[in-house]
């Protein structure tokens, strides 16, 4: 049986190699593009189609004309950024700055997606803390950790914590700059990002598997 998928993110369908994929630029829950965009929607499903014309597989293909399209379905990742070199050494220090930003960002009436962890952003020092004993090698743990939440989960969640954090912080600061922008900032520019690569380089080398796999997109 031959078959096609259509991909939002191409760095998974470029890891697991399925038959035909086909790469589409748009935010997730789009994949053939706008509601109402018949042009936009024929052009997807004109290109899935072609891939069935390939004789063998794997095949990953972009969509015709993406690099023109201004929308993409992944946020940035960090793999795709490089550091400065010129970001804070202590993420604590710089953690209470975007602290404030992000109060000032929900005294105006931002949304937040904070509260993984459910531990309140001003308590939030113990879990760079907690971050930074891990990275450096040692079986770091905390004691909000819940019992039934595995470590390499409640890393995740404090990892997704602290970015939120920062993300919705940078809205504050720079209110008219784009998502794409604001991962390149937290990535390249911040000392937080520096040990969010840290923290997935220590997952990866772990002889535990779950702990391996749950790196995976810790900071792609």
């Amino acid at each position: 049986m031959v078959t096609v998928s259509i991909s939002q993110v191409r760095e998974h369908s470029a890891k697991i190699l399925p038959p035909r994929a086909l790469w589409v630029p748009f935010p997730f829950g789009l994949p053939l593009g706008h509601a109402g965009d018949v042009e936009q929607q024929r052009r997807v499903l004109a290109c899935a189609f072609d891939l069935l014309l390939e004789p063998s597989g794997p095949v990953l293909r972009d969509l015709a004309g993406a690099e023109d399209d201004e929308e993409r379905g992944a946020p940035v990742q960090a793999s795709e950024v490089a550091q400065t070199g010129t970001s804070p050494q202590d993420v604590a220090m710089e953690l209470l700055l975007m602290r404030q930003h992000h109060e000032r960002w929900q005294g105006r009436g931002g949304r937040t997606t904070v509260g993984l962890t459910r531990i309140p952003p001003r308590r939030f020092r113990g879990v760079v803390r907690f971050l930074e004993a891990f990275a450096d090698g040692s079986d770091a743990d905390m004691a909000e950790r819940p019992a039934d939440v595995e470590p390499q989960l409640w890393i995740r969640w404090c990892v997704d914590d602290l970015k939120a954090l920062y993300v919705e912080g940078r809205l504050s600061m720079v209110p008219e700059e784009t998502a794409d922008a604001a991962a390149r900032w937290l990535w390249g520019e911040t000392a937080l990002g520096d040990l969010i690569r840290r923290v997935a380089r220590r997952m990866e080398s772990s002889a535990d598997p779950p702990m391996r796999a749950a790196a995976y997109g810790i900071a792609r």
